[in-house]
């Protein structure tokens, strides 16, 4: 019992999965922003693309 009792302190004070956890946590809401504000997003890259497009087409001529 006491071996599983420091087992179990040992692996509660272990900290190198805490910056995996972190980065997983980030990417999840960077994620949840991008589901939320999709039709913005894809408004705004669309007319970000058409612009870029009418620039190169105006350089190419």
């Amino acid at each position: 019992m006491k071996k599983l009792k420091s087992v179990a302190l040992q692996l509660w004070k272990d900290e190198s999965g805490q910056g995996t956890a972190e980065y997983v946590l980030i990417l999840v809401a960077v994620v949840g922003l991008a589901v939320v504000f999709r039709n913005q997003l894809k408004e705004l890259l669309g007319k970000k693309i058409g612009d870029l497009s009418g620039k190169v087409m105006g350089f190419s001529e």
